[in-house]
């Protein structure tokens, strides 16, 4: 969903849409950023009761978020060159771009745009963890 700001309340609302999707309570792993609304006891002992896993990836580590290359797509194909009116009309076409996405999967220009941004995310590793820059010339 998208929301104007991020908090502990939209977090679990989409968990337990997420754990309602799988009826047999089989364990589900969710990869998660360090947001503290994330991590809120209420969110953490409602995750503890219905087997959900939360995995949180390193602060500034989106290249270890598997999940990073496929926002690539959606910013080129839903973002780019945009200028939405209201959060009414981007979520609109947010959902009608996954609605495509969902059926397309493997769409040649799907395909080449989670390429480039699998490779700009992994260029963006070498810039983190205090490395200094490269600049021999």
């Amino acid at each position: 969903m998208n929301r104007r700001r991020k908090g502990a309340d939209h977090t679990l609302a989409a968990l337990r849409s997420i754990r309602a999707a799988r009826p047999d309570r089989a364990p589900i792993y969710v990869i998660m950023d360090n947001l503290s609304a994330n991590k809120t006891p209420a969110i953490r002992a409602w995750a503890a009761r219905n087997k959900v896993e939360l995995c949180f990836t390193p602060t500034s580590a989106s290249w270890a978020n598997p999940i990073e290359a496929q926002f690539g797509p959606l910013r080129t194909f839903v973002m780019g060159a945009s200028n939405h009116p209201n959060h009414t009309v981007l979520a609109r076409r947010l959902q009608g771009y996954l609605r495509w996405r969902n059926a397309n999967a493997r769409h040649p220009d799907v395909l080449a745009a989670q390429r480039r941004e699998r490779a700009r995310v992994r260029s963006e590793r070498q810039q983190r963890w205090g490395r200094p820059r490269n600049t021999a010339a």
